[in-house]
């Protein structure tokens, strides 16, 4: 059965899945990779590397720490996710229907990027609230309601969109990712002469092409992550605390107390957990594509009866 058959809203349900259960599998990579992210040499609490992080937030938090705003990030990925696939598989169904059935590369990753700039307009909400749960000490951490409020209080709805800007130029990563997965997947199955990739393929080439995007963006992550972080009362009490007005002043602020090197601060731990996350979800999204297909089927099939 193939998989034009899915409708852009069968696409979304897919990759909403995939990208859920690839987030309860690494979710301690991403606690760990956002701390890294806020951290600089004037911060209180420094980590060592990403082996040192996760031994000290279990150590200090127990193993609740390494999954401290989760229920809020499986809400968050399911949105942006079901959100990016349905506007990209609405994009590029279009594309392909009233302009040509080839797509090039350049055109690959513009549809990519419009499609993550929608999801992004209406789901970045979460992604603040997440980042936030993430990054508090366990005395201040509260849960997603509590959180939600405390930022409309301090910074008004608006506070809700903070790093809005950056996450919009952000929107490359994905497409760039999607892009290159979909040239490298294009050009090995032609040259093994091939319909479908395995399971193991997809794994290989989504890791590839998450890479590729999470090297060349991020700094501007490391940027959005910063705008959307609350310092902890300790750090604001010693006047340690910056507060940030854009990616721009991010950079900035960081490159002259860190330097180039503070720019990629928590890179391995990014790495490690796109690539992992991407690969998995890509790899569960192909086969939940199946399964949506023969239950959409099935309830087309239970309708007509």
């Amino acid at each position: 059965m193939s998989k034009v058959a899915l409708s852009p809203f069968g696409n979304a349900v897919a990759g909403a899945g995939g990208a859920i259960f690839s987030l309860i599998c690494v979710y301690p990579l991403d606690i760990v990779k956002t701390r890294l992210q806020v951290q600089s040499s004037t911060s209180i609490v420094k980590y060592t590397s990403t082996t040192d992080a996760i031994r000290r937030v279990l150590s200090e938090e127990g193993l609740r720490g390494l999954y401290a705003g989760l229920p809020a990030g499986l809400v968050g990925v399911a949105s942006t996710n079901f959100a990016y696939f349905y506007w990209y598989s609405t994009l590029r169904g279009n594309y392909r229907r009233f302009v040509s059935r080839e797509i090039s590369t350049a055109w690959e990753l513009l549809l990519g990027a419009g499609a993550g700039a929608l999801a992004q307009l209406f789901t970045i909400p979460v992604s603040v609230v997440v980042t936030r749960q993430q990054t508090q000490p366990k005395k201040d951490r509260k849960g997603f309601a509590g959180t939600w409020w405390e930022i409309v209080e301090e910074d008004g709805w608006t506070g809700l969109w903070r790093g809005l800007r950056p996450s919009l130029v952000l929107v490359v990563n994905p497409s760039i990712t999607y892009g290159a997965f979909e040239k490298l997947k294009d050009a090995w199955l032609h040259r093994m002469h091939r319909a479908q990739l395995s399971s193991l393929e997809v794994f290989v080439i989504s890791a590839i092409a998450k890479t590729i995007a999470t090297v060349v963006t991020y700094p501007y992550i490391m940027a959005k992550v910063r705008m959307q972080w609350k310092p902890s009362r300790e750090e604001r009490a010693t006047g340690r605390a910056v507060r940030y007005r854009s990616a721009i002043h991010v950079l900035k602020k960081v490159y002259a107390t860190d330097g180039l090197r503070g720019w990629y601060n928590g890179m391995q731990a990014q790495i490690s957990k796109a690539v992992l996350s991407q690969a998995l979800m890509m790899m569960i999204k192909e086969k939940l594509t199946l399964y949506t297909i023969l239950l959409f089927a099935l309830f087309r099939r239970n309708a007509a009866s």
